[in-house]
């Protein structure tokens, strides 16, 4: 489990505790600000602690859900447009996304143990069309082909509710249909 450097404090009364915790190796810093019980955790464990508000998007999402078996050099996640923290970090590509449309199709999985909040696959779909151009066109290629197979497990009601909701362009909807449907 980790724990916030505020966390602990409640939990252990003071930060002269902490360092005590810490010395005796009751508890141990996996890096600033994050603590935890055991010496070595999941990477996405601590992603997910630091940035409890964030979602998984992009080509980690394609990753995460089975979609491609390339896997992302840098953690791609979706923020807030209004977040007053911009937070800077070498191994993380930041969308900023407006507050309507930051939550839909938001849901949780399971990966190699740890919860992780991602985009569900309908919502990756519409987003895997709307930034074609800014992808290897083989990388590209390569996620279309692994939803053609998926097709009959995809919620189209909800593709069309994100598609209206997003205001796409029929060309873009029109795409959907034809490259994978």
């Amino acid at each position: 489990m980790l724990y916030t450097h505020k966390e602990l404090e409640k939990l252990l009364t003071s930060d002269y505790q902490i360092k005590i915790a810490l010395a005796e190796g009751k508890i141990f810093k996996i890096e600033r600000g994050i603590y935890s019980k055991t010496q070595y955790v999941h990477p996405l464990e601590v992603i997910v602690k630091k940035y409890p508000h964030a979602i998984f998007t992009m080509n980690s999402a394609f990753y995460f859900h089975g979609l491609t078996d390339v896997i992302p050099q840098k953690m791609y996640l979706a923020v807030k447009r209004t977040t007053t923290r911009r937070v800077s970090n070498s191994d993380i590509i930041y969308t900023y996304v407006q507050d309507k449309y930051l939550d839909l199709g938001k849901s949780q999985i399971e990966y190699e143990g740890v919860l992780i909040t991602i985009y569900n696959k309908e919502r990756m779909l519409i987003e895997l069309v709307r930034n074609k151009r800014s992808m290897p066109f083989d990388y590209y290629k390569e996620i279309v082909a692994s939803y053609r197979k998926i097709t009959d497990k995809l919620d189209t009601q909800n593709l069309e509710e994100y598609a209206a909701k997003f205001g796409i362009e029929e060309y873009i909807f029109k795409s959907i249909h034809e490259e994978v449907f």
